[in-house]
């Protein structure tokens, strides 16, 4: 096809009332692209302020977005507070957690597990590690799954051998061990070689953190947050 050279040969001008046989499907093409506006693929919430929310579309550079501020084509945000922000795609609306992730476009498997809060406000589930079971707590505040060095043992992990690092905590710094998980299951959703830090002193409990969240779509509604595994 040759840009800019128009042509000399004339063409035929369908009667009234008949029409090319491909133009249907140009017709239905025309209508599809129109009514399913392109969405931005991934954002995160990485910031709040009064009023404010700092989102990252895209992977491109983070901007801040004030309730009623337009993201992307039909997506918009409607609210935010101290530790989320809804946005509206298209009228369906969905809360992100500060340091969460939506991603528009869910894996075909679309596993995913809905969390229920405690009267605190916390999402504690029951999940298994390496094929035993552990209680977490989902923390976005933690890089990585993190183990007290008691559940480690229990699971017959031999964090020891892992690197040894330091991690800032409430109570300052503390010893780390880095090692890798074989596998790690919530409800439906299960993951495969996914990092995780020992502690051996100063942690009551287990947390899920953000080397197994960040590879989720987390939506918030009230007291319930649902995962849906990403890859």
């Amino acid at each position: 096809m040759r840009v800019g050279t128009a042509s000399t040969k004339a063409h035929a001008i369908p009667p009234v009332g008949r029409l090319p046989r491909f133009a249907p499907f140009l017709i239905v093409t025309a209508l599809l692209l129109s009514s399913h506006p392109v969405l931005a693929l991934e954002i995160d919430l990485v910031g709040v302020f009064p009023g404010k929310a700092v989102l990252v579309v895209d992977d491109a550079t983070p901007k801040t977005y004030s309730p009623g501020g337009t993201i992307a084509e039909g997506v918009r945000l409607v609210s935010v507070d101290s530790t989320s922000a809804t946005i509206d795609f298209h009228g369906k609306r969905q809360s992100i957690p500060l340091g969460g992730h939506v991603n528009r476009h869910a894996p075909a498997d679309n596993a995913k597990v809905v969390l229920q809060a405690d009267g605190q406000g916390h999402f504690i589930t029951q999940g298994q590690i390496n094929g035993g079971t552990i209680r977490m707590l989902v923390d976005t505040g933690a890089t990585s799954i993190t183990l007290p060095a008691q559940e480690a043992q229990r699971l017959g992990i031999n964090y020891r051998k892992g690197a040894i690092g330091r991690s800032n905590t409430a109570n300052g710094q503390v010893t780390v061990y880095h090692v890798k998980l074989d596998s790690v299951r919530v409800g439906d959703v299960e993951l495969k070689q996914v990092d995780a830090t020992v502690q051996e002193a100063g942690l009551p409990f287990a947390l899920l953190g953000m080397s197994f969240l960040n590879r989720m779509d987390m939506h918030r509604d009230g007291q319930q947050m649902t995962l849906v595994k990403r890859y």
